[in-house]
C-alpha cells in the first residue's frame, strides 16, 4: 500500500504540468480507498485483475508504426529519439518506400496533415486493394478518390493520401508507450472490412449469425450478405438494440454469445465504456433516447459523439441498453443492473476513481477523439489515450491493470504486410485472388462464408507493470485474441460456434508476469512527450 500511494504521490506531481488539459478531477485522490476491490477478488490465470481495452478507429499498422523507431524530427514539430537498443519492426525501409510496386508511393504525413478523409475500408475493396498479396492496389480500389478541400492539409496527394503514414512526430503518444512497454507488428483484422465486423469480432470474433428477421434493410443496402451459411455481417449498419440507431439496423441470433455474456453469466463486473452515450434527449414512454450530443475535436470542431454502429454489445439483445439508461448508482457500474453494462465514458472515470473498476473494461472515445479519419486525427485521439493511461497509472489498481490499445479496422490505409488467410471464403463479396474467391473459398470455421480473415495488419500494443519493456512481438495475433486472453484469465469457456478465438493467437508473450515493473509513465495529451517515467 505504501509503494501504492507514493505512486499515486508522483503520478499527482508529475501530472501538474498537463493540468491545462486533463481535468482536475482525473488528478485528485482515488476516493473510497477502503471500500473494497471487487475485481481483485476474482480467480485469474495472470496477475492481471483489471483489463482496459483502449478501442480506437481506423488505422493501418504502416500508417501509425511504418518507419518506427526511426521518425524525421524536422524543426517545429514534437521531437522523438528512439531507445538505445530499440528493436525494429516489420515496417517500411527507405528501400521499400523507393522501390514500391503501387502507382504511388508511401508519402510521410506531418502533424499539420492530421485531419484527412475517410478512406474506403469496405470488405471487397480491401481485397481487392491486396491484389493476391501484391499489396499494390491501393490507390485504386482504397483510396476513395483522394481528399477534398475539406482537407487543404493533404488535399493535394489526390489517391496518393491512402499511402500516406505519420511517424513519431505525430503519434508520439504511442511511439513512447512503445518505447516503455510492448508493441505487436503482426495483429490483424479478424476479417477484412469496416468498423462493425471489427467491433464485433473484438468481443465475440463472431460476425455470422446475424438474425434473419432482423435484416432486411441490412441485406438490401449491402451491410448483412446472405450466404448458405447463414446470413453474415461484412458492413457497417447500425444496432437493432439501441434507440440511437438508425441506419439499417439489425441484430445477432439469441444463440450468440460475446464476451460480455460469459462475464455476466459467472458474475464477472465488466463494462462498454463509450463517449456520447449519455443521450441528448432521454427516452420516455413510447418515445426512443436521441443521441445528439457533441464534443470538440482539439480544432475547435463540433462532432457527434455517438455512434451506434461502434458499439457492438447493442447488436445482441443479451448485452444492450437500449434507451441508454444511467446506472442506478455508482456502485452498479461493471455488474448486472439497470444500465446492463453499457455506459457513458464518464461513468469510467467515476468508477475508477472511486475503487470500483471493473475486471474488464471496453472504452470507445466519443467521436471527435477516436482516430476515425474525417472526424478526428492522431492528436485527437492521443489527448484521450494519454489522459485515460495517466489515471489509471494513478490509482491502486494499476499494479493488477492491463491496457491494450487497438483498433476496429485499418480504414484502407495503406500496409505492405499480406496477412495470413486462415479463414477462407467463396461469395459474392470476395475478390483476394479470383472473382468471389479470398483463398481457395474452404471456409474452416463452421465452414461460415464471407469472413475471410485475416483482414489487413493493425497496431496492437499493452501498457501495464507486467508488459515488457520496449519490445515488440512478433507472434500473430488478431482482434478475437483479445477474446482469447479474457476467456483464459478469467476461467471462461470459448465462445465457440464458428468464433475465431478457436484460432486465436495469444498476447502472454507481450507480458512477463514474473517481473512487476514499477513504473509511472506521464505523458503530455498535447504532444505526447514524456514528461516523467517514474522509474
Amino acid at each position: 500500500m505504501i509503494r501504492k500511494n507514493l505512486r499515486w504521490m508522483a503520478a499527482v506531481l508529475m501530472a501538474t504540468n498537463i493540468a491545462v488539459v486533463t481535468p482536475s478531477s482525473l488528478l485528485a485522490a482515488p476516493k473510497d480507498r477502503g471500500n473494497p476491490d471487487a475485481a481483485a477478488a476474482y480467480a485469474t490465470g495472470t496477475p492481471i485483475k483489471h483489463l482496459v481495452i483502449i478501442f480506437g478507429e481506423n488505422v493501418s499498422f504502416d500508417h501509425y508504426f511504418a518507419t518506427y523507431p526511426s521518425a524525421d524530427n524536422p524543426s517545429g514539430e514534437t521531437q522523438f529519439k528512439a531507445k538505445a537498443k530499440t528493436p525494429t519492426v516489420n515496417g517500411l525501409t527507405q528501400g521499400q518506400i523507393e522501390l514500391n510496386q503501387s502507382s504511388v508511393k508511401p508519402t510521410r504525413l506531418d502533424p499539420s496533415q492530421n485531419y484527412t478523409c475517410d478512406m474506403n475500408h469496405d470488405y471487397t475493396p480491401e481485397q481487392q486493394a491486396y491484389d493476391s498479396g501484391l499489396m499494390d492496389k491501393f490507390p485504386e480500389f482504397t483510396s476513395g478518390g483522394g481528399c477534398n478541400s475539406s482537407f487543404p492539409g493533404v488535399m493535394g496527394l489526390g489517391p496518393q493520401i491512402v499511402m500516406g503514414y505519420y511517424d513519431g512526430n505525430t503519434v508520439t503518444g504511442l511511439w513512447n508507450y512503445a518505447q516503455n512497454f510492448a508493441l505487436n507488428d503482426n495483429m490483424y483484422d479478424t476479417n477484412f472490412g469496416p468498423s462493425t465486423p471489427g467491433a464485433i469480432n473484438v468481443i465475440s470474433g463472431m460476425t455470422g449469425g446475424v438474425d434473419p428477421k432482423t435484416d432486411a434493410a441490412a441485406i438490401a443496402d449491402g451491410s448483412v450478405l446472405h450466404t448458405s451459411s447463414g446470413d453474415v455481417l461484412i458492413g457497417d449498419d447500425d444496432a437493432l438494440y439501441d434507440d440511437c440507431g438508425t441506419s439499417s439496423p439489425f441484430g445477432m441470433l439469441a444463440k450468440n454469445q460475446n464476451i460480455g455474456t460469459l462475464l455476466s453469466a459467472r458474475k464477472i463486473s465488466w463494462g462498454w465504456f463509450q463517449g456520447g452515450f449519455t443521450p441528448s434527449t432521454p427516452s420516455v414512454t413510447g418515445s426512443k433516447a436521441v443521441c445528439a450530443s457533441t464534443t470538440n475535436r482539439i480544432d475547435g470542431t463540433p462532432e457527434t459523439a455517438y455512434s451506434s454502429h461502434h458499439n457492438p454489445f447493442a447488436y445482441y439483445q443479451a448485452t444492450s441498453n437500449p434507451h441508454h439508461l444511467p446506472p442506478a448508482s455508482l456502485a452498479e457500474v461493471g455488474h448486472d443492473g439497470v444500465a446492463n453494462h453499457q455506459y457513458d465514458i464518464s461513468w469510467f472515470t467515476k468508477a475508477a476513481m472511486a475503487g470500483h473498476l471493473p475486471a474488464v473494461s471496453y472504452l470507445k472515445a466519443p467521436r471527435a477523439e477516436d482516430a476515425h479519419p474525417s472526424n478526428s486525427s492522431p492528436l485527437d485521439e492521443q489527448v484521450f489515450v494519454t489522459q485515460i493511461i495517466n489515471l489509471l497509472q494513478s490509482l491502486p489498481t494499476w499494479d493488477s491493470t492491463a491496457v491494450i490499445i487497438t483498433y476496429d479496422d485499418s480504414d484502407g490505409w495503406f500496409d505492405h504486410q499480406m496477412s495470413p488467410i486462415v479463414n477462407q471464403s467463396m461469395s459474392p463479396a470476395d475478390d483476394l485472388n479470383a472473382t468471389g474467391m479470398c483463398g481457395s473459398g474452404k471456409a474452416a470455421l463452421e465452414a461460415i462464408q464471407a469472413r475471410c480473415g485475416y483482414g489487413p495488419r493493425m497496431p496492437f500494443l499493452v501498457i501495464s507493470p507486467y508488459a515488457k519493456d520496449n519490445f515488440v512481438d512478433h507472434t500473430v495475433i488478431d482482434q478475437s485474441s483479445v477474446v482469447k486472453f479474457i476467456e483464459e484469465n478469467w476461467g471462461l469457456p470459448a465462445i465457440g460456434n464458428g468464433s475465431f478465438d478457436e484460432f486465436a493467437g495469444p498476447i502472454d508473450n507481450m507480458f512477463n508476469f514474473k517481473d512487476q515493473r514499477d513504473i509511472t509513465l506521464i505523458l503530455n495529451p498535447n504532444t505526447g512527450a514524456v514528461i516523467s517515467d517514474g522509474k
